[in-house]
């Protein structure tokens, strides 16, 4: 079925993304997997493409697209080249820079958007805790009021572009009174004293990510390091994480769709019994189970997509996409792993890798477990 909510313009930022994903990144995927990170290289060459500035204002740097559209097909063709690459980029420049965006003022702005947009500044966001997971107003980093700076101690876990970042918007809790409002956000700079990074973190999947560890020992900052109002950082968090949520929702898909599109192409070549595997009733029947179970999902996430540009997608409804499309993606990456039979448990093989990249879909961004939590109370129960 055709998909109806990209034009023209859309499709030809696709292409564009799509050479330069071909001439910058695919190469060194081999090299970005053994270093465990993204190198600078990379984040400098998508600044210079205009990756990294789609919601960031022209007068500071970005392209200030204003239509979510291109944030998608982004994501989309990111996801097609490697699942690792749309979470860092998505970290940077789809989660962290809108705060960074709607929460500053102009002199924020200045000193932090334009090398967002070019890549000299890579960014995280610090939010998930030791024993915390996605219980985020009970978080235990705190930041005490010292004259006009404050005084961050705590410690953040599974921050992904964690070993690499310039800047980290870190919450923490500065009127602990208040419970989860009294949660504010900082945006922290790595080269202050105090800030360390301990383990980059050595996951199942997506190696090519510098997921680590991040230590606050007294950390520095100043009120201009505020970002947004006081004690109104949980409520920030909860505004933005349905964008989170949806880009996720994404890039589960769009990985998914490339290697069912791979299988589908792999049981025509591979032959066994004399006849290629894809001829076989069984293939039929669950190749034809996949597909429609990625195309069915895509007309969900195409929805929410645009109730997104019209900035009327509901937490609920990214809640639904996020967790939907994420058992999807690892039910249908799991059937294609067996219909590689053992080459598909190879890690020279494509479909592995994605399999082992894709498991962690159904716990970041909100596990499923809390995405379901959030839709039950919808109803009322």
């Amino acid at each position: 079925m055709k998909r109806e909510i990209y034009d023209e313009d859309h499709e030809a930022f696709r292409a564009s993304v799509k050479q330069f994903l071909d001439r910058e990144v695919v190469p060194h995927l081999d090299t970005y997997a053994a270093q465990h990170a993204l190198d600078r290289d990379f984040w400098i060459a998508a600044g210079k493409q205009g990756l990294l500035g789609l919601e960031i204002p022209e007068a500071f740097g970005g392209s200030e697209a204003g239509d979510y559209r291109f944030n998608a097909v982004l994501t989309e063709e990111l996801a097609k080249v490697n699942m690792t690459l749309p979470s860092c980029v998505g970290i940077h420049a789809d989660i962290t820079v809108p705060y960074l965006v709607h929460l500053t003022d102009d002199d924020q702005k200045a000193r932090w958007l334009p090398r967002a947009a070019s890549g000299e500044l890579v960014t995280a966001i610090g939010m998930t805790e030791p024993g915390g997971g996605s219980d985020l107003a009970n978080l235990r980093t705190t930041a005490v009021r010292d004259g006009d700076d404050w005084i961050i101690n705590g410690s953040k876990t599974f921050i992904t572009n964690g070993g690499s970042a310039d800047l980290v918007l870190v919450a923490a809790r500065t009127s602990p009174e208040k419970k989860a409002k009294g949660i504010s956000l900082f945006a922290v700079d790595t080269t202050l004293d105090g800030f360390s990074v301990g383990r980059v973190l050595d996951k199942v999947g997506q190696d090519e990510s510098d997921t680590a560890e991040l230590s606050f020992e007294d950390v520095r900052v100043s009120n201009a390091d505020l970002v947004g109002p006081l004690d109104t950082g949980f409520i920030s968090m909860m505004q933005f994480l349905p964008q989170e949520r949806l880009g996720s929702a994404i890039t589960n898909l769009a990985h998914a769709r490339q290697i069912l599109d791979e299988t589908v192409q792999y049981a025509k070549d591979r032959q066994a019994f004399g006849q290629p595997i894809g001829s076989f009733q069984n293939t039929q029947f669950l190749l034809a189970d996949l597909v429609t179970r990625v195309d069915v999902t895509q007309a969900f996430v195409d929805q929410c997509v645009l109730a997104h540009n019209r900035k009327d997608l509901t937490p609920v409804d990214a809640a639904k996409a996020k967790w939907w499309t994420s058992q999807v993606q690892n039910d249908v990456l799991d059937h294609c792993v067996q219909v590689h039979g053992g080459y598909g448990y190879m890690n020279e093989y494509r479909v592995a890798r994605a399999w082992r990249d894709a498991r962690v879909t159904k716990i970041w961004a909100g596990s499923n477990e809390i995405m379901k939590m959030l839709i039950g109370r919808d109803l009322g129960l």
